[in-house]
């Protein structure tokens, strides 16, 4: 067995020649479930890798990332919670601040997980929610019980800057994302594609 790469972690097709350097300026911050840490499957570490301003901090339900509450509270940012509305907290269209930093929080999890950390962390209850309007189905099947209609987390992050304006940049996540897809289940079963 080869050793694994250190960047990208794949042993016999490193993806590593693919990672774009993306220009969007943006703060993202993905807001990771702890059974999401060290998935092979988890399409957020894309983001982290190609984005300039994407930072990953875990969700605790008793402890909030601090970083993360002070990006929230400083007059820097403006902050947005990519979730979709419900009764209580509608969805609101995105409106680039003048001002501000626009700050994207995604949840990076199941999406039955990322309703338990929406349910159970007050302070994100707060926050702006954006709801995207995917145009495309997902064509991530790397995992049982996806829902019709759902993203994976880079999915959400590539209609995320097609909506904030950076078009470039989401073609260039997407070639990424479709590589990742394609040399995938090779990598799994232990060969080269």
């Amino acid at each position: 067995m080869t050793t694994p790469c250190p960047r990208c972690g794949f042993h016999h097709n490193c993806i590593c020649d693919t990672e774009p350097t993306l220009a969007c300026q943006h703060a993202f911050v993905l807001l990771t479930h702890p059974k999401e840490m060290g998935k092979e499957t988890n399409t957020g570490q894309l983001m982290e890798r190609s984005l300039p301003h994407c930072q990953r901090h875990i969700w605790d339900r008793v402890n909030p990332p601090q970083a993360l509450l002070d990006m929230l509270s400083s007059p820097q940012y403006q902050p947005w919670l990519l979730f979709p509305g419900d009764d209580t907290v509608p969805a609101m269209p995105y409106q680039l601040s003048t001002s501000k930093t626009p700050l994207f929080i995604l949840l990076d999890a199941t999406w039955q997980e990322a309703r338990k950390m929406i349910r159970r962390s007050p302070w994100l209850a707060t926050l702006p929610r954006l709801e995207l309007a995917a145009q495309t189905h997902s064509a991530y099947a790397l995992r049982r019980n996806q829902q019709p209609g759902n993203l994976c987390t880079c999915e959400a992050g590539i209609v995320l800057l097609e909506t904030a304006g950076f078009s470039q940049d989401a073609e260039q996540l997407q070639q990424y994302f479709n590589h990742f897809i394609d040399v995938f289940p090779a990598e799994k079963s232990g060969h080269k594609k």
